[in-house]
């Protein structure tokens, strides 16, 4: 008699949603202090996630010391797991205590930007954050690939990616997040933060941190009656307080979107 056996485990090839730090210096401690800066800024934003260190930007003859990178992104709570590297860099990149990856991109990391923002961060595809109980929805999976996709819809519930709606006023260190667009109808505080994949809708100040477009949609855009943000990012790209904001949108209705690699911050016409 027969006996079929149980199989108790799969290998698969996949991806998986994770941050990009796409490095463009090979100067160690010029990135240290950059990186540094920017997570003083938003010491708990990146906290847990996973890090791909992206050297597709770096001239084929530069290096970096890996192990020092890695060292620090863990000071910094987040979790390197693997180098994307050109062919002529892997033979030092393989040297380091990370795996080489296969990187799949759906925004082309190695074409520089015509006019690089300072501003501008490596790419979190997303914050994998949860979602606190007032949002009421969890994240969707991240967007892998078409098959990945069409059996994410037929698990998902149709309403999964609909816009979520917050009536009331944030407070500092509440995390809301929408798989859909985000509508906030209230002030987002200093220390509160919204997340969509979609756009973000603020009627009211925003004070705190938005993040749209946070699953790589470089369409989406931030929307919001009074302009005083922590910090702004659309797919990944990023602006803080500690830079100047263009004239004209500071406490005004304004709209963030993506052009490029630069976000573009300009007043919101209510007509």
């Amino acid at each position: 008699m027969s006996r079929s056996k149980t199989t108790l485990f799969e290998l698969r090839s996949g991806a998986i949603d994770a941050v990009h730090l796409v490095v463009k210096t090979p100067d160690f401690a010029a990135l240290a202090e950059a990186l540094q800066q920017r997570f003083d800024a938003a010491p708990e934003f990146f906290s847990g996630e996973a890090v791909a260190i992206d050297l597709r930007r770096l001239a084929e003859d530069a290096t970096l010391p890996l192990d020092k990178l890695t060292a620090l992104l863990r000071r910094f709570k987040m979790r390197p797991f693997g180098v994307v590297a050109q062919a002529a860099q892997q033979a030092w990149a393989a040297t380091g205590a990370l795996p080489l990856l296969d990187a799949r991109d759906t925004r082309d990391t190695r074409k520089p930007a015509e006019n690089p923002e300072p501003a501008a961060a490596p790419s979190p595809d997303t914050e994998a954050a949860a979602a606190s109980p007032e949002a009421q929805s969890a994240p969707a999976p991240a967007n892998a690939s078409a098959a990945q996709a069409d059996a994410t819809a037929a698990t998902q519930p149709a309403a999964a990616a609909h816009t979520l709606l917050i009536d009331r006023p944030l407070r500092s260190g509440q995390r809301i997040y929408s798989p859909g667009d985000l509508i906030v109808q209230g002030v987002v505080s200093h220390g509160a933060e919204v997340m969509a994949e979609g756009h973000v809708h603020i009627y009211g100040a925003l004070r705190g941190r938005a993040l749209a477009g946070a699953r790589g949609n470089a369409d989406a855009r931030i929307f919001c009656t009074s302009f005083e943000p922590e910090l702004v990012a659309i797919a990944g790209i990023y602006r803080t307080a500690e830079q100047d904001l263009p004239a004209g949108v500071r406490g005004q209705p304004t709209t963030v979107r993506l052009q490029g690699e630069q976000l573009v911050i300009e007043p919101l016409a209510l007509k």
